[in-house]
Order: C-alpha cells, then structure tokens, then sequence
C-alpha cells in the first residue's frame, strides 16, 4: 500500500464514522452506564461507529490487529493494529458539546505510527505520523506546531478533570496548578490537538486507555511536543501522561509531578 492509497484509507475510516455519528449527536439518545462504581457512560453513536470502522479494516487488512474500546481486542499481537476510540469525549458528546473526537491509530509492532484526531460536527482532523502533523478544516490546510514555553509559571496547562485523579495523584497535579500561569479542565482529546497546534502548552492526565492516547502521540510529536508517562516512558499503554509543547516544561512538570 503507497502512502497516498494509506492516507485515503484513513481518510475513509473518519468520514464513515463521522456519517455514523453525527446523526445522534444533540438527539434524546440513550445512554448506557459502563461502569459500577462511577459514571462512564457510552451510547449507540460509540457502538455504531466503532462497528463500522472495524468492518473497513477487516475489510481491507484481514491481517491487522485491532484494539477498541466498545468491542475489544483481536490479533492485538499482531505487526499492524488499529487502536480505535469511536467518540473520545462521550461526556461532552451527551451534554451536547462538540468536545470530543474520533481518535484512530495505527501501532507498528507496538508504536504508534499514524494518528487522527477527527472532529465530525466542526469538520476538523488532526493528524500526524511523528515526523510531521497537519491540520484540516474550516479555516483550510496548515502544518501544526507547537509553541515554545520556556517555564511552567507561563505555561497554559489542561486536564479533563481533576475530579477523574486519585487523592495522590490530584495532590501531585495540584503543584502543577499553582505554578502554571494559566489551568483550565475539560477538552478530552482536544487538549491534546489544541498542544499540538499552539495554543497550548501542558496536558497532564492519570488512568488513560491505550485508546485514549494512541492515536494522539503521532500527532503531538509531528508538531515537536513530547508526550511520556509521568516516570518519563512511552505512553502508548497508558496511564499517567504528561504531554507539552516545550521540553523545558515537560520536564519541569515531571520533576514537580514526581517530587
């Protein structure tokens, strides 16, 4: 496959989930609790557009892995697989606001090498493939770049929700609050593409999926941000992450995070 026919594919993958969704977004859809012990709800736009993207890629790479977040894992030990997140940001999605994305990826024996970030009801998709990120909606075509920040007391940063940390872990970003210039909450997968645009400089997040990351670490790193777990590793499994635009303030947040 050449990395036009590769483009397209994934191309095609966002529209069809896109065309899947979109007619429940701001209906009176049910909505399903996946979780005993908190809220993590889930609706028949996930399932719906999830499906389809699992029927394309079987469809056309019968050999792949892919790992979802409504249906599982299959060939997951296999050299290509798709990590899929039909609507990252099922919170906002029910609420009626459009902050959230489809997030799809593509691991190479276990690192992300494509991801994209599309956003069907404002019409945007983020991508990146490590080397460089692009952005594509409204306001046209552009490369993303992220911006410099030389110190977390001018930083703007942004998690989903402290609320979504344990007592230890919301103490830690805590620290992170009182010395960033600016700290705001929600965004889901947005925060993460608004880093990688500029207009940001620090995403910390605890308890993520696989799914919920992925497809982000391809797009961040194109732009020249760097993305790890709190202790500095890959951050493709998950867990706590830490994403900035500027390495000086990944690396302070680090040092606060883990003192």
């Amino acid at each position: 496959m050449t990395v036009i026919d590769f483009t397209a594919f994934i191309g095609r993958l966002a529209t069809a989930s896109g065309e899947t969704i979109l007619p429940f977004f701001r209906t009176s859809l049910s909505v399903d609790n996946k979780s005993d012990s908190d809220f993590d709800p889930v609706t028949e736009a996930d399932r719906a557009a999830e499906a389809v993207m699992r029927r394309l890629i079987k469809a056309s790479f019968p050999q792949h892995g892919i790992v979802g977040e409504e249906f599982g894992n299959e060939r997951e030990d296999a050299d290509y697989v798709w990590v899929l997140d039909p609507i990252d940001g099922t919170k906002s999605f029910i609420a009626g606001f459009p902050i959230w994305g489809t997030l799809i990826a593509l691991l190479h024996k276990g690192t992300p090498v494509f991801g994209m970030m599309h956003q069907p009801y404002i019409g945007e998709r983020f991508s990146g493939d490590s080397g460089s990120a692009h952005y594509s909606g409204p306001s046209g075509e552009r490369r993303l770049q992220v911006r410099r920040c030389a110190s977390l007391k001018e930083a703007t940063a942004y998690t989903t929700s402290p609320l979504l940390m344990n007592p230890a872990d919301r103490a830690c970003f805590t620290r992170i609050e009182n010395a960033a210039r600016l700290t705001r909450y929600g965004g889901d997968c947005y925060s993460y593409c608004m880093l990688a645009a500029g207009h940001l400089d620090l995403v910390v997040e605890t308890e993520l999926k696989p799914y919920d990351i992925a497809a982000l670490i391809p797009i961040i790193t194109g732009a020249g941000g760097v993305v790890t777990t709190w202790d500095g590793k890959p951050a493709q499994s998950g867990g706590r992450i830490i994403a900035a635009g500027d390495p000086r303030v990944h690396e302070a947040a680090m040092r606060m995070l883990n003192a």
